[in-house]
């Protein structure tokens, strides 16, 4: 066999698990980088039977997965993966399996995103380093209201934490039920625009669809309070960028955290790296040790199965 890991960006995934039973029946190719043209990701994928693909980094549709007639098996990270074309591949014999997913990181993130910006970590911590001293004043948690757009597996963590810091927790979502809220210990807001006026920190916790792309535009900036934040650790395009970018410039809101882009790796030249009141990670949500073990564990477990002809996790179209 000859399989490629994809999207290793940091070169730990041979690190993250003990991959020895697959070298046994095969070559590993590790690939660092993300090839966006598609010509060429054909040219560079062609000679693979397995791809080991990290989440949704590189896309898998038809139109290359009817090319490569050689791949017979794709290992995704996490259990879904709406960058694959499930369907064409099972028509084309491809067999898709995924992983488990742990739940914590990405929740975690949410509030160290929070209290980056609550707190003004990163332009304190400036200051420190030039020679200086105090320059901004906090908010405080305690007492605050997070309003949570999407109240699922991770929403509902976010909120668990939330109430930890003594948060006032509030959501919404298109399908969001006030049974679900009452579950959870949560209040229920009748619409996204009486969650955003309320809040003093907005989450976002929803997947992409045709739904919730742009559901963040200068509309629902218009409705937050002036002093508030916005974090997303979901998906890039859920929010519109220029409209972000121009609420936070205009004071419309007190700032954002963002931990996903439209375009990723972000382009260099990205406006967004440019615009002051943002604080920026690199898609960091689930990038932790645990997460790795478990995500490269369970693919050296999927191939294993799959050649010993009793493949796992297989996700169908």
């Amino acid at each position: 066999m000859r399989i490629a890991i994809l999207d290793d960006y940091q070169n730990l995934a041979l690190q993250s698990a003990d991959w020895s039973g697959v070298k046994s029946h095969g070559d590993i190719t590790v690939f660092k980088d993300t090839i966006t043209n598609e010509t060429a990701l054909i040219e560079r994928l062609t000679p693979f039977d397995v791809l080991c693909v990290m989440r949704e980094r590189t896309p898998l549709p038809a139109s290359l997965l009817s090319t490569l007639a050689n791949l017979k098996l794709i290992v995704t990270t996490g259990k879904r993966n709406d960058a694959i074309d499930v369907a064409c591949a099972n028509a084309c014999g491809i067999t898709v399996c995924g992983t488990n997913s742990p739940a914590t990181a990405t929740p975690e993130l949410t509030f160290a995103l929070i209290l980056g910006l609550a707190r003004g970590i990163v332009p304190e911590n400036t200051s420190m380093r030039n020679g200086g001293w105090q320059i901004g004043l906090g908010q405080d948690l305690a007492g605050s209201t997070l309003g949570i757009i999407g109240l699922g597996r991770l929403g509902a963590k976010v909120a668990v934490i939330a109430k930890a810091f003594g948060m006032r927790v509030t959501a919404w979502s298109t399908n969001l039920t006030k049974d679900r809220c009452t579950d959870l210990g949560v209040e229920y807001m009748p619409s996204k625009d009486a969650l955003l006026a309320d809040a003093d920190f907005v989450t976002i916790h929803q997947r992409l669809s045709d739904r919730t792309t742009g559901m963040m535009s200068t509309h629902e900036f218009k409705q937050m309070k002036k002093s508030a934040f916005l974090i997303n650790t979901s998906r890039g395009p859920i929010i519109d960028d220029v409209a972000l970018i121009d609420a936070v410039n205009g004071g419309e809101i007190a700032g954002a955290g963002l931990d996903v882009y439209d375009h990723e790796p972000l382009p260099p030249s990205h406006p967004l790296r440019q615009c002051d009141g943002l604080l920026l990670t690199p898609h960091l949500g689930y990038v932790t040790r645990n997460t790795w073990n478990v995500f490269y564990g369970e693919t050296v477990e999927a191939i294993l199965a799959w050649r010993n002809g009793t493949p796992i996790r297989v996700i169908g179209p």
